[in-house]
């Protein structure tokens, strides 16, 4: 999703939770991606309330909770090159699942603000598996849901380690630069975007 459907940004993440708190964006940075919180709340191995708890107890400030959910998740820009790509995708029969590191509050976020998830047939988060890519956990939880045999699998991501990991589990996988290189690997597959 980040940095194919979405871009986004962990710095611009630390810097509005940090204006609800009184922190420059790099003291928040150092209490929630340093210290491994965010990482906990992506693996789903913390709630949100629990994550909201902590990051209170980690910044000596009471918080609403949803205003801390929107400075964490108000971070991302749709990349409008792909909503077509994927109705293309849909429309040919192909079956579409999303592959994911991200917490309950972007996946709402963005689930909310984008009409681009609902093009989807399953979802793979790493919230609901308990694991982040290049994990084997996760893969194997995408393996049981593609449907089909991992070499009529194509599967794309931004980071080449993932994009490995996915090749390890005999995934059809190559890196994500553009959107035009994305056609053009599906062409070469016999996919063909008009």
């Amino acid at each position: 999703m980040g940095n194919v459907l979405v871009s986004f940004c962990h710095d611009r993440m630390c810097r509005q939770m940090g204006a609800l708190c009184g922190l420059s964006g790099s003291e928040v940075k150092t209490r929630i991606i340093d210290s491994g919180l965010q990482w906990e709340f992506e693996r789903g191995q913390v709630t949100p309330e629990e994550f909201h708890c902590r990051f209170e107890q980690a910044v000596d400030v009471t918080l609403d909770q949803n205003h801390l959910a929107i400075a964490a998740s108000d971070i991302f820009t749709l990349n409008e090159s792909i909503p077509p790509i994927l109705a293309r995708l849909k429309t040919g029969g192909h079956r579409l699942v999303l592959l994911s590191n991200t917490s309950v509050w972007h996946f709402d976020h963005i689930q909310e603000r984008y009409d681009v998830l609902q093009l989807f047939d399953d979802f793979v988060l790493s919230y609901r598996a308990g694991a982040m890519k290049p994990d084997p956990t996760i893969f194997e939880a995408a393996l049981k849901v593609i449907d089909c045999h991992p070499r009529d699998c194509f599967y794309t991501d931004d980071i080449p380690a993932y994009v490995e990991a996915g090749r390890q589990y005999g995934l059809d996988a190559e890196i994500f630069t553009d959107t035009a290189r994305l056609i053009q690997q599906m062409s070469r597959r016999g996919i063909v975007m008009d």
